[in-house]
């Protein structure tokens, strides 16, 4: 079960579809396998950038029980949703399957404090004894989630192990989460998300590791080895390899395509099919990442050199 020591890179996955947009349920087994190949210690399944909002109940369903079957690692789904009932449902049918824990956004009409805590109070009985990943997004959601507020929904809510630090700007957010900690409150995990792009400044500021699905995860994982022990300037030379591409595929509405085609280019799954309505590459797009791809190899060459 997902608990407040959870640290690493769990990577938030993505949902593979052959050309014609059905589920690709044998990618499914590829995608775990080479997540688990360059260094995730945890999975996110059915996130934002999992397409989970295109996919069925059943088709939801059926990728978390391929993904947990498969996985040696902890797997937390995504479950939310506008309504209670549905997200108490998902919820249940991915602890059965053997989830870690499940993650949950606030809803887009939340606009004051007492109705975000009410709302993530009400999540927690709603999901009972399953463990929690609150998902801070605020760029997506439209909700601000404030330092004090999440420690209140942690302090009144036992379930609530893990935060998917996605604020931006958000570092001093992290410090001040830390700080309440070292003064007396409950410390949970914290993982962060945004592409990778501040995982640095985010391990420095106290974040346990990362829960974004940039199509390197290695690059996750070497940081975060390199600065566990201690070598930060090398955490610094091995983000700087990849920061181009990270860059390129944080763009908004085009970075998931980005993600696939370099995903399906590394043969984590067989196609970069987005599920409509979803954006496509043009040539000259694919040609650019193509270059930042090659930059990027011999920039890593170089660093082991």
């Amino acid at each position: 079960m997902l608990d407040e020591t959870a640290r690493g890179v769990f990577t938030i996955a993505v949902t593979p579809f052959l050309p014609n947009g059905a589920l690709d349920e044998a990618s499914l087994d590829r995608m775990v396998d080479f997540y688990l190949e360059k260094g995730a210690t945890g999975l996110t399944i059915l996130g934002m950038m999992g397409e989970a909002g295109k996919l069925s109940a059943e088709e939801s369903l059926t990728v978390v029980r391929r993904v947990v079957a498969r996985a040696p690692v902890p797997v937390v789904v995504g479950v939310s949703s506008p309504g209670f009932a549905a997200m108490q449902a998902l919820s249940g049918a991915a602890m059965d399957a053997g989830a870690a824990g499940v993650m949950v956004a606030p809803p887009g009409n939340l606009r004051t404090d007492d109705q975000i805590i009410g709302y993530y109070r009400t999540a927690a009985e709603m999901l009972g004894d399953s463990p929690f990943v609150l998902q801070d997004f605020p760029l997506v959601t439209g909700v601000t989630i404030a330092p004090k507020v999440i420690e209140r929904i942690v302090a009144d809510c036992p379930t609530c192990v893990m935060l998917k630090h996605e604020d931006w700007p958000g570092l001093d957010k992290i410090s001040a989460l830390r700080a309440a900690s070292d003064a007396g409150g409950r410390r949970i995990s914290i993982l962060c998300g945004n592409g990778g792009l501040f995982l640095l400044e985010e391990m420095l500021r106290g974040a346990d590791g990362a829960m974004t699905g940039f199509a390197y995860p290695e690059m996750m994982a070497h940081v975060i080895a390199a600065f566990e022990a201690g070598d930060e300037a090398r955490a610094r030379d091995i983000f700087d390899a990849y920061l181009p591409l990270v860059r390129y595929e944080s763009q908004p509405g085009l970075g998931l395509a980005i993600r696939k085609h370099t995903l399906a280019k590394r043969g984590a799954i067989a196609h970069a099919t987005v599920r409509k309505p979803g954006g496509a590459l043009s040539a000259a797009t694919i040609a650019e990442v193509e270059a930042l791809i090659s930059r990027q190899e011999a920039r890593l060459a170089a660093l082991e050199a």
